[in-house]
């Protein structure tokens, strides 16, 4: 391409990221607390939730994988990525009710609260490499579109990429994340119709240009098509499509990124139809624009598909829907394409770099290393965390490791590592840290070893089974040996459990309300609303009705430095059960009731001098959370003073 369109395709996206780094400027001034940038303050409606979690796994290369596989294999290859991806949001939001009352803001720090502090860091570290490896396949792919259409060298791109999603994330957080995918996903659904409508018009000969052509009718149900057994999606066979499904779908209903979304929602409602509507979309365009520019493809490109190879044939049909551009229109429109495209993975990277980055700042910094930072010194780590998971995905690109597959190693990764401690854990009140643990490492180290393996050697994990026990058996070993290590992590987990002592019901009141009823403390009825020192509270609290919950917020001004660990142990000391640290120091919960959302929870503010406490009580327990609120503040203020700390509340 002429350097004169690359010029001016580098100011559109120039053009392009300022509008995103104007809406990421936007709410970074809205921010303040780490809440409000990992998951938006627990505000945002159904429409930019619905939106994201379908912009957030419509990848370039995922897009360009989808397309391949059905010109391929057919309509049996569904289940090798796009089905799962619409079960996956279709379950999530049916789990809605259960993990939008967990009082979390990442999943390590939800599996601390269930199990042990053992558990954090080495489950943080697995979500940051799946998070990477996921990452790894955007730019991917969006490298394989820089250089066919731009000649652009995949270092180039992969920059161009990293360096434009760090602009915007880092200013807006999530909530930057899933309004700029609302633009993101419109924007590349319109490349995706563009081609859908474009490859067909050409093969029935609608625009011209083609010596053969054939007929609508043809082109979908042809003999050749019917005889393949191509529109029959269980083609890869019911025990194909069980282990395809076992080994993808659990990884991916319980994604990191997606479960955050969940817990960025204002509430229940918006949550729940936000992923039915992200349902409906990424069904639209992986199983109906997808298809239909397959169907045209295999018409226009049957020397792609046809290869003996089927990897060699994929990898090749890849190239598909770019070859058709390129062949087809002119400069300015493959730019407007590119941009498409580039949407697409930047809706996915940028996902990708929030929820890796949230458990590098919050579950490893804060957690281990300095669990008394402040909200200005979180911000500062909060960069660097995203910075370091966009340069991860960019040296993990070039491995030599296909688009589809980078993504199916991490599931892979990820199911056979936590699947079991965090779904297990949510529902057994038996499964103990221990237990969790053990199956932990054990899930892990057995998926990653069989997905090196095969990457380093080309030798699958399922002609390994049959050259040792047959073929029968090795239908039991496709993606990876998933079935293997996910047989080892369940029986390790459920074994250790059972030999271990029960968990505490400090670690189990988040998960089960009859649990943290038992340790709970209701002290509502002892405050006389109607007081002057109550009336005067109430000035100073902001509150904000969200959804079905109401959120109250409190910051408390010291004279002097506060010793967070020093402040902790004296409140949980002097206040009884009530107050309980279930992850660590940085944050502390009043136990007043089953419900932990509700319940007042103290943060640091945004220096050292500040204090945060926050509660999110339904609306119809209103006044209750605010008794909570008042009783929290003057528990705090009391330590405070025994400390000889002085405090004040800061006006809002």
């Amino acid at each position: 391409m002429d350097s004169l369109y690359l010029s001016v395709f580098i100011a559109l996206l120039a053009v392009y990221v300022a509008v995103l780094f104007s809406v990421g400027w936007y709410f970074n001034k809205k921010q303040k607390s780490v809440t409000d940038f990992w998951i938006a303050g627990r505000k945002l409606g159904p429409v930019p939730i619905g939106f994201s979690a379908a912009a957030s796994w419509i990848t370039a290369g995922g897009l360009l994988s989808v397309i391949a596989l059905f010109m391929v294999l057919g309509t049996g290859s569904v289940w090798e990525f796009a089905a799962p991806n619409v079960i996956a949001l279709f379950i999530i939001a049916l789990l809605v009710r259960k993990i939008k009352s967990l009082p979390s803001i990442t999943q390590p720090e939800l599996l601390e609260q269930r199990y042990a502090g053992i558990i954090r860091a080495p489950i943080a570290v697995i979500v940051v490499i799946v998070m990477m490896l996921f990452a790894a396949s955007d730019i991917s792919g969006l490298a394989l579109v820089f250089e066919l259409f731009f000649g652009i060298s995949p270092i180039y791109a992969a920059l161009l990429i990293g360096i434009c999603v760090s602009v915007y994330v880092l200013l807006g957080g999530l909530s930057a994340v899933m309004w700029t995918d609302v633009l993101q996903f419109l924007l590349l659904t319109s490349v995706m119709i563009f081609a859908a409508v474009g490859v067909v018009g050409y093969s029935v000969g609608w625009f011209g240009g083609l010596e053969t052509t054939t007929t609508l009718s043809d082109l979908f149900f042809s003999q050749s098509m019917a005889q393949e057994n191509w529109w029959n999606p269980f083609s890869i066979g019911i025990l194909g499509v069980v282990i395809t499904s076992v080994a993808i779908i659990p990884g991916w209903f319980m994604e990191h990124d997606q479960w955050q979304k969940v817990w960025a929602a204002g509430d229940e409602k918006s949550a729940r139809n936000g992923f039915f509507l992200g349902t409906i979309l990424i069904f639209f365009v992986f199983c109906v624009l997808c298809l239909i520019t397959a169907v045209g493809l295999r018409f226009l490109y049957p020397g792609l598909w046809q290869m003996a190879d089927v990897g060699l044939a994929v990898a090749e049909s890849e190239l598909g829907v770019l070859l058709f551009f390129t062949d087809n229109f002119s400069t300015p429109v493959l730019m407007f394409l590119a941009l498409g495209l580039t949407a697409a993975s930047m809706s996915c990277s940028d996902t990708f770099a929030t929820s890796g980055g949230s458990c590098i700042s919050r579950d490893l910094y804060q957690r281990y290393i300095k669990p008394d930072a402040t909200m200005k010194e979180m911000k500062a780590v909060n960069s660097v965390a995203v910075v370091i998971i966009i340069l991860g995905g960019i040296i993990l690109s070039f491995l030599p490791i296909n688009i589809i597959d980078f993504i199916h190693i991490a599931t892979f990764i990820a199911t056979a590592a936590y699947f079991f401690p965090l779904m297990g854990g949510l529902y057994w009140k038996r499964a103990t840290k221990e237990g969790a643990t053990a199956s932990m490492i054990v899930g892990a180290a057995a998926q990653i070893i069989m997905s090196a393996y095969t990457v380093a050697t080309g030798v699958t994990m399922t002609e390994i089974a049959t050259g040792i026990a047959g073929e029968a058996v090795g239908s039991l070993f496709p993606c990876d040996g998933i079935l293997l290590s996910l047989s080892l992590a369940l029986i390790i987990y459920v074994g250790v459990s059972l030999m271990t002592p029960a968990p505490s019901k400090i670690n189990l009141a988040p998960f089960f309300p009859d649990e943290a009823e038992d340790i709970s403390r209701k002290e509502s009825e002892s405050v006389n609303r109607s007081s002057s020192e109550f009336r005067e509270f109430l000035g100073d609290l902001a509150a904000e009705d969200i959804g079905d919950r109401t959120h109250l917020r409190l910051e408390l001004t010291v004279d002097g430095n506060i010793d967070w660990k020093d402040f902790g142990d004296k409140i949980k000391e002097q206040a009884g059960s009530i107050w309980i640290s279930p992850t660590g120091r940085d944050s502390l919960y009043r136990l007043s009731c089953s419900d932990m959302i509700s319940c007042p929870r103290v943060t640091r503010g945004k220096d050292t001098q500040d204090i945060q406490i926050a509660a999110e009580p339904r609306l119809e327990n209103k006044e209750t959370g605010e008794i909570e609120m008042f009783l929290a503040c003057r528990e705090i203020s009391k330590v405070l003073s025994d400390m000889k700390i002085n405090v004040r509340i800061s006006r809002q």
